[in-house]
Order: C-alpha cells, then structure tokens, then sequence
C-alpha cells in the first residue's frame, strides 16, 4: 500500500502544526469518515499519542480521566452527524471542573447546513456549560482564510488554560480529500499568551518599535515607562494624531507611509511592539514591515491587523514596559543604531514636507496652513474620513496637550461633532477643536444646538457638497465620474453648498461665523479662529472646496517622491506591455 503522510487540507495542517508547538499529545479518536484526515494526519506523526474508543459519551469521559490525572490537553476526534453531541455530558463535566479537553467535531462545510444533507447538522451554537471557547474552521480557500484560520486555532488553543481554562470546542470542516502525501508539515505561526506573573520571552537585539493605535491620554508614568524602554532599546515610536504619544521617541511617519511610490524603509522593524486601538492612515496596515508583533493590552485578545503576531501580553502596558526595561542587558549597539533610526525618521518626514509642491484649495492644503498653529493646550478632534487622512499627512506641536482624538472605533461619519461636544463639555477651560466634512457635519446637525455647548468650541467645516472621498482619484467609485454624485458620492443634499444655510442655522444658535471660498479668504479668517483665548462665542469656520481640488491635492501628496526600482517596476508594468502590444500588431 502507498505510505501515507499529512493530508494536503491546509486546515487540518494548521491544527497539527499548532498541537505540536504547543506540545499537545494525547488524542481519543472515534471512528468515521469526515475526520479521516485529520486522524489519519495525527496517527502518521510518532509526535502523538493515539488511543480509540466507539463510543464518543465515553471517549469524552476518558479524556475526563486523562486530564484529571495528568494535567495535559486531551484532544477528542469524531465524525460528522451525531456523533458530537455525545461529546456533551464528559464536556460538562469538564466544564465545572476546569479541564483542558479540545473536542474537535469534523463536518462538511458549513454552507450546507439546512439544506436537508445527511449527516450535516448545526454545530454553530454549544451549551453554554459544555465549553469555554467554540470556534468553526472553515476549508481555506486563500491566504486569508488561511490567517483566519490559524488565529482562530491558535484563539482555541490558548483557551484550554487561559483565566483558569477548561473544555474547548473546534468545529473542523473538510472536503474529504484523499490525498495524503505531504511529507513535511508546514508550521503554523503559533501565537503564545503572557500574563503578568509569567516570566517573560526574550526580546530581539535587531530594530523595535513601538506602533501606537488609537489611544487614550497618557498618564506621566506611562510616558515615562516607554521612554525608559525606548532609551535601553533603541526603539522609537509610531504614531498618527490619535495616538496621543509626544514623548522624545515619537516618530510622526504619516506622510511616508501614504507614498504610493517610495520604499517605506523606515517601517522596516524586526519586532513591532503594539498597543492602543483601531489605526488611522498615520499607522496604515500597509505600511509597515514587520518580522513579527507583539501585541500589549489587558484585554488579552488575539488582535492580528498585521498578520504577524506572535505573542499577545496580557497586562497594562505600564507593566510590560517597565518589566523589559528592568530586563534590559548591554545593548549599546542597539541603542546607538536606535539612536540613528529616530534621526533617519525625523530626517525623511522634513524630506517629504519640504518635497510638497503648492497644492489646491483643499482639506490637506487647509491642514499644511493649519496644524502647526494650534494653540497650546487645545484638543484637536478629527472627523472621519477626509479630514482625518488630511490632517494626518501634517503633525502638531508637542504643546497641544491631546494630540487628537478620532473615532476610528467605529470608523463611521456619524457622531464625531458629538464627540467634540461632549470632550468640551467635559473640559471647559480648554479649546477644542474639531475638522469636519459636510456630510458628517450635517449626520450629527442636531448636536450643535445643544444647550450645554460652552464657547471653548471651534469647528472648522470643510463644504464640498458632497462626500468628496469617493471623487477621489483613487477610490473605486471615481471610474464612474461625474455618476459616482448620483448615489455613490451623493451630491446636492444639505443646501448643495448653499452660502447662507450653516451661517444662519449657527448665528441663530449664538456660534460666531466665518466663510472661506479660496486661499486668501482663509487666511483672512484663520487668525481669528485659532486665537488662543476662549471668546464670548463659539466659533464656526466654513471652508467651500470642491471635490477636483480635494482629488488633485490628494494625488500630489500621495507622490511625493519615486524610487528607482518603483519607476523601475512601472516601467514593466505599462511600457514593456505597450511595446509588446505595439510589435504584435
């Protein structure tokens, strides 16, 4: 008979890869079909240890026994049909015992759930105290549902032990292929979890950095444990508005990372330490180029944008800051490389800024005339989408005590004045500002007829009656033209630009008004607005762009600068082609 191996099913190879690294033995295999391939996967491997039983009730309870008596994960196999609510009672057991037993259930893929098809039942809801943690895997079909599926096996996996642990549930499709002729097993990215008692793994000595996300105002200790941690490692810091870090390490790389044509060497990190929440455009996914990512939060979640984590701490960051700061050896080659890096960062953001070219009226021309003027001690609030790109491209002055606030949880257009409102109801004393889009503007209207709206408001709308993001030169609605206004960009609603509606709607609610339709009338008006006192009202500035200044200067900005093996690589792509072309005709 032919020797076989692995099963050539990438999600059978990603759950054996991962039990190995985990160092998990013990499997209970009931007999069946649908989990031949991955029975037949573990029983070819010397890795494992195997053992049979008919009856899945009683399989469940001998990995009951196995557990209890060796503390180790005990894995249980069965089929599709039936088979796996015979799993129930040992996983109850379990369950109010704390035990580590993965039950891995087989079936078809689950699009064939309520279609009559024997054997095909709905695994998608277990008892609440059957198991700690459920999770389906569906056949890969792609290197995305390949990321997918090894987050959600590594998810499973370190749900066996976490926060006192017990039974876990893995519902794995299969599409019953024979093939079982792979010799080597692919490893998995195995993700590992930290608590704050554990001790801890061992830090690269190559370049780290730090990536910020959204994050909430930092305390004076916090600062002060990632500053420690970037002197004694050389690290520096990514950051965009939100992310609310201006320590000495900061490094304000938006602008870079929006080039469409440049290498994004500065990026390049060996280990890329990551807290705080959902990114902007200053930390786009894309950008960076990590070896790997930790992720730092007390959630403990296995939070993978980049598809590179690798280890997930679950502790305040203060503490994991602190810790490796304490663990920290002769790193001085490090530390001088780190040094250099920083000057490089700063070096390539002054390289780009000085590169921009007189840009048109627009949100991005109105925050390069603009952000480095904000008053001291003022909040800068961000609203989504277009201004929120725009004014990342630009950084503030470290005296703005809040770098910025944007909500990028969501990510949606509504709320985001009503945001501002309530952070300057909350802080009376201080200046907000906010920039805003039309349609956003007018989705949260109502917000600024509030009657505890103070006078330390300042907004700064930009009308370009429309939602300008998708006149953009690169959004996949700006192939339709002038058709994308119908229903896509949604032209012409809220007065269609009208120079009177927004001006009499916030004089009558006592803001003080002002209107810009071109550069000279902005900077006109633009002292006044950013004057540092707080003044008797609040204020609302009113800037009319249109969407083919907002598209041009967004162009501009996003190609700055072109390396040689970019043009060289555009040069394949559209003249080589043409040349070809060209002959064969």
């Amino acid at each position: 008979m032919e020797t076989k191996y692995y099963t050539v099913e990438r999600g059978q190879q990603i759950l054996v890869s991962l039990l190995k690294q985990h160092g998990i033995r013990k499997v209970i295999a009931s007999p069946g079909t649908t989990n031949i391939t991955f029975v037949a996967s573990v029983m070819n491997d010397p890795f494992f240890e195997i053992y049979s039983s008919v009856d899945e009730r009683s399989a469940a309870y001998m990995a009951v026994g196995m557990a209890e008596e060796t503390g180790e994960v005990v894995v249980l196999s069965c089929t599709g049909a039936t088979a796996s609510r015979n799993y129930i009672p040992g996983l109850t057991e379990a369950y109010y015992r704390k035990l580590p037993i993965l039950a891995v259930t087989a079936t078809q893929n689950e699009n064939r759930v309520g279609h009559l098809i024997p054997q095909v039942i709905d695994r998608s809801q277990q008892p609440k105290d059957c198991c700690v943690h459920s999770e389906h895997i569906a056949v890969p079909r792609d290197v995305d549902d390949e990321w997918d599926a090894t987050i959600r096996l590594n998810r499973a996996i370190l749900a066996l032990t976490h926060r006192g642990g017990g039974p876990v549930h893995i519902n794995l499709a299969t599409n019953y292929n024979r093939d079982f002729s792979v010799k080597e097993l692919p490893v998995a990215r195995c993700i590992r979890r930290y608590m704050s008692s554990d001790e801890l793994p061992v830090l690269s000595t190559g370049r780290i950095a730090i990536l910020v996300g959204n994050h909430l105002p930092w305390s004076a200790s916090l600062t002060e444990a990632v500053n420690r941690f970037c002197k004694a490692y050389g690290a520096v810091v990514f950051c965009e508005h939100a992310s609310n870090y201006s320590g000495p390490y900061r490094v304000y790389n938006a602008i870079l990372n929006q080039q469409s044509y440049c290498k994004k060497e500065s990026f390049r990190t060996d280990v890329l330490i990551h807290i705080g929440e959902v990114s902007g455009y200053g930390n786009n996914v894309a950008g960076i180029k990590a070896g790997e990512v930790w992720r730092v939060n007390e959630d403990g979640e296995l939070r993978d944008p980049f598809h590179k984590l690798t280890q997930v701490f679950e502790m305040a960051e203060e503490v994991f800051f602190n810790r490796y700061a304490d663990l920290v050896g002769e790193r001085n080659e490090q530390q001088k490389a780190g040094k250099a890096w920083l000057e490089q960062c700063h070096a390539e953001y002054q390289k780009l800024q000085a590169a921009i070219p007189e840009l048109p009226f627009s949100n991005i021309w109105i925050a390069q005339q603009t952000a480095h003027r904000l008053p001291e001690g003022c909040v800068l609030h961000l609203g989504i989408l277009n201004s929120l790109r725009a004014w990342e491209m630009f950084d503030v002055p470290a005296s703005v005590q809040s770098n910025g606030f944007v909500n990028t949880g969501g990510f949606g257009i509504d709320g985001c004045m009503s945001s501002m409102i309530g952070g300057a109801i909350a802080r009376p004393d201080q200046l907000h500002f906010l920039v805003i889009g039309d349609l956003a503007f007018f989705y949260d209207l109502n917000s600024l007829g509030n009657r505890h709206v103070g006078n330390n408001l300042r907004i700064l709308l930009v009308n370009n009656g429309k939602g300008t993001e998708f006149r953009n030169y690169n959004h996949p609605a700006a192939q339709f033209g002038e058709d994308a206004d119908k229903y896509m960009a949604a032209a012409g609603h809220y007065g269609n630009k009208s120079l009177q509606l927004v001006r009499h709607y916030a004089e009558d609610l006592g803001y003080e008004y002002m209107k810009a339709s071109d550069k000279e009338e902005y900077l006109i008006n633009i002292d006044r607005f950013l004057m540092s006192d707080i003044t008797d009202k609040p204020m609302l500035f009113e800037v009319f762009t249109n969407n083919e200044d907002e598209s041009s200067a967004l162009k501009l900005m996003n190609t700055l600068i072109e390396d040689l093996s970019f043009n060289f690589r555009k040069t394949v792509r559209t003249v080589i082609p043409n040349f070809i072309k060209n002959v064969l005709k």
